[in-house]
């Protein structure tokens, strides 16, 4: 079992309320009501820089494109390079679907 620095049994139930969901319609109604505009769009932005930093944009391009701050840049990328791979699974999962697609 993966060793967290934030688990305890509230972010246990997240979780699992989170991996209840089957498909892109209740993502948006639960996460819309969980919430606000801007928090989705910060999850949304990160990702989108990582997807960049992955791609090995520059830090100017991703500022350019995605409008998040060198900081936050700095942040998704540190966590790509020393995080916990939370990142690495999510794209190679989404690799594998997108192989799965075609």
């Amino acid at each position: 079992m993966f060793n967290s620095k934030i688990k305890n049994e509230d972010i246990d139930f997240l979780f699992e309320t989170i991996l209840t969901l089957k498909n892109m319609d209740e993502c948006y109604r639960f996460f819309e009501d969980l919430c606000t505009i801007n928090e989705i769009q910060s999850m949304a932005q990160r990702m989108q820089v990582a997807s960049m930093l992955r791609k090995r944009r520059t830090y100017i391009d991703i500022a350019h494109t995605t409008g998040a701050s060198t900081a936050t840049i700095s942040r998704v990328n540190r966590s790509l390079s020393y995080g916990n791979e939370g990142y690495k699974l999510v794209f190679e999962r989404l690799r594998e679907n997108q192989q799965c697609e075609e």
